[in-house]
């Protein structure tokens, strides 16, 4: 197929709009429920109250805003894909914000900026000494956005895609955080039950993340990681590539996948975990120095990945022991050649995977 009808043919799955919309209209869109900005979404976007500011400031004193991209459902609401923060930073700022119990989060008082200093302590309800002024509210109501909106009827996938590629790059969210997002608008039982499954204790003892890591929603991607790779097949172990693209790919053809079986997914995660914690605990996952005979150092994503995969492939037919074979593994030539820092994930997981699957079997 030529370059051409591979571009005509992506059109034609893909279909667009675009015009600008007053603040009071997505204020009022929001109010009747016509869209959706993901409250769970707030404990992942960091925007601390002087970055409010200076988006608040912006729209003040006319500084373009980059468009709003939201997806259409068959029902017609609006599924916000790009621009969470910005519109919750808005609905905040006026008061109607509200949480994921449907509570409303308290409103933010603004700062001095650097051009609207007077902006010190100046805040949306009216009556009280700083609240901002009837003529700036209704300037502010009528400052424009522009919104791009995938339309009804475009492929399903479309929006997924989009949300990856809009928020990767120069945002600060990590992949894992633009992932929960994605799960999120798959569906949120399933994001739900990966974040019960990364609460369980002998997870959380034997990764034994810092508290960055964690904010970065790093026991997440751990979690999926664990749930992906336990059953994959030969051929899509070979062919990974970009290990982020495809963990995001197959986490949502296992959510999309009806037999996917919840219940017995997470027993067999709780199963591994407490193996590990019992026989090794919180040194499963550290380098293990053979000439001190002592383990050392912090998390190691490799040795994660071929000890998780291994004991998930074979947990009916492990036996114990499992802290020997872990510390064998520091003697073995293949997981120390793919282990080392500069070893790209997609040669590295190819070779991991079967090492792990074929060092706890039995």
């Amino acid at each position: 197929m030529s370059l051409l009808k591979e571009i005509d043919k992506v059109r034609t799955v893909i279909k667009t709009d675009s015009y600008a919309m007053s603040i009071g209209e997505w204020m009022n869109m929001y109010k009747n429920k016509e869209i959706d900005i993901h409250p769970e979404f707030q404990r992942i976007y960091r925007w601390e109250n002087y970055q409010k500011t200076k988006f608040i400031e912006s729209i003040l004193i006319g500084i373009p805003i980059p468009p709003i991209f939201v997806s259409q459902s068959d029902k017609g609401t609006w599924d916000v894909v790009d621009g969470l923060q910005r519109l919750s930073t808005i609905f905040q700022f006026v008061g109607i914000l509200r949480d994921e119990e449907g509570k409303l989060i308290k409103p933010f008082v603004l700062n001095k900026t650097k051009y609207l200093p007077s902006l010190e302590g100046c805040y949306w309800k009216g009556g009280e000494k700083n609240a901002v002024e009837d003529t700036i509210k209704m300037d502010f109501k009528r400052a424009k956005l522009h919104v791009n909106i995938i339309q009804r009827g475009s492929d399903k996938k479309a929006k997924f895609e989009l949300f990856q590629r809009l928020n990767t790059g120069g945002s600060q969210l990590s992949d894992q955080e633009v992932r929960n997002c994605i799960m999120v608008m798959i569906d949120k039982d399933f994001y739900n039950w990966v974040r019960a499954l990364t609460q369980y204790k002998n997870f959380k003892d034997t990764i034994a993340l810092t508290d960055k890591a964690i904010s970065e929603q790093y026991d997440m991607e751990l979690a999926l990681r664990f749930i992906i790779f336990r059953t994959l097949g030969e051929e899509k172990i070979k062919n990974i590539g970009d290990v982020n693209e495809f963990i995001t790919d197959i986490m949502t053809e296992k959510i999309e996948k009806k037999t996917f079986d919840y219940t017995e997914e997470g027993k067999i995660f709780k199963k591994a975990f407490d193996l590990l914690a019992k026989e090794i605990g919180s040194n499963a996952f550290r380098r293990y120095d053979t000439g001190k005979n002592k383990f050392m150092g912090g998390f190691l994503l490799s040795s994660y990945e071929v000890i998780t995969s291994g004991l998930g492939y074979n947990i009916d037919c492990i036996q114990k022991k499992v802290d020997i074979k872990i510390k064998h593994l520091w003697n073995n030539a293949l997981f120390i050649r793919y282990s080392g820092s500069g070893v790209r994930a997609s040669s590295r997981l190819p070779k991991l995977i079967p090492l792990g699957r074929k060092l706890f079997n039995g």
